[in-house]
């Protein structure tokens, strides 16, 4: 099921989906492309995590986005 998508450019789009696999839930943030005949397909860039890391993997997301703001602050004054 196809939880929301971020347009990286013309081509490319990151997915992020929830799956069933034998019996295991999992999400997964992957990187699709457009096809030649119009379909978007997925590649082999991406991660799949189970629901219950999904918490955690937020929160060491958001803490890239603080370090990111960071690091650009950093590029200004030095």
């Amino acid at each position: 099921m196809i939880i929301g998508e971020i347009e990286r450019n013309d081509t490319e789009r990151l997915r992020i989906e929830a799956s069933n696999y034998k019996g295991s839930d999992f999400i997964s943030v992957r990187i699709y492309y457009l096809a030649d005949n119009g379909e978007w397909r997925p590649t082999k860039k991406g991660i799949t995590v189970k629901p219950e890391k999904v918490d955690e993997l937020i929160g060491f997301l958001s803490d890239a986005k603080e370090k990111a703001g960071t690091i650009e602050a950093e590029k200004e004054e030095g």
